[in-house]
């Protein structure tokens, strides 16, 4: 059994400094990775996440992270990424990384995702050039998922997830406007979930959403926004070898 922690928008600064650390001390009990679903910040500077950094510094955990339209804000995306990083954490962006636990190869492929909306209600790259690029930005990121999937399964990964900071899914959205559904997610990320497979989908951004989802072609999806989990992190158990999707999933609070 592989224990998934997961949790996103969790929004810190310097006023929530050690608000998170107590309960990610005990992950190393409950869980055997910790993925972080983006917008770890509120305003996307090096400040801030150095914050982020200290929460997780040193956990004995492998921690996992994809940054969210929020650590983009002071367009430093660079820096902050860094200091993850230097904080022993991985950042993903259009690429996977393969960890073992106990002996199961546990692949992990993240991309922070963008917006376009969902089948038949979405966006398309026709007319102005900005338009183009809009729906062309999606594209790319859900093309580097994708890719980064099949990776992971070409290097014998028997758990894979994947991580994102947009919905590849409009079911984890419900309790959000659906005028803002297309500022939300992305049925490409779905489409690119669904094409290379995967056991787990993990997403945040819908702080009014919803955490439970499916994409049509039967991967679970999970919003693990902190508002809607409504605890530090949620935990998933996946069972290695078991049918993508179908009953390999089980679920435990935190």
């Amino acid at each position: 059994m592989i224990r998934i922690a997961a949790v996103g928008d969790i929004h810190m600064g310097p006023d929530s400094r050690g608000v998170l650390r107590p309960a990610f001390e005990t992950l190393p009990d409950c869980a055997d990775l910790l993925l972080l679903a983006g917008d770890l910040t509120r305003h996307g500077t090096p400040e801030e996440m150095r914050v982020v950094a200290e929460e997780v510094s040193g956990l004995r955990v492998p921690v996992i992270a994809v940054l969210g339209n929020h650590d983009h804000q002071d367009e430093r995306p660079d820096e902050v990424t860094a200091v993850l990083r230097d904080a022993g954490v991985t950042v993903l962006e259009g690429e996977g990384t393969v960890l073992d636990v106990d002996g199961t190869r546990v692949g992990v492929a993240g991309t922070k995702g963008f917006g376009g909306g969902f089948a038949g209600r979405s966006g398309g790259e026709f007319g102005e050039p900005i338009m183009k690029e809009f729906i062309r930005y999606t594209r790319r990121c859900a093309d580097g998922l994708r890719a980064s999937l099949e990776d992971l399964d070409r290097q014998g990964c028997a758990v894979r997830v994947a991580l994102t900071h947009f919905s590849p899914v409009p079911d984890t959205l419900a309790g959000e406007p659906l005028e803002i559904y297309p500022f939300l997610g992305s049925y490409l990320l779905a489409e690119a979930v669904d094409a290379a497979g995967a056991d787990l989908a993990v997403h945040g951004h819908a702080h009014a959403g919803t955490e439970h989802g499916l994409t049509s072609g039967g991967v679970r999806v999970r919003n693990v926004a902190q508002p809607v989990i409504r605890r530090a992190f949620a935990v998933y158990h996946l069972e290695p070898g078991g049918d993508r999707g179908a009953g390999a999933l089980a679920e435990a609070s935190r």
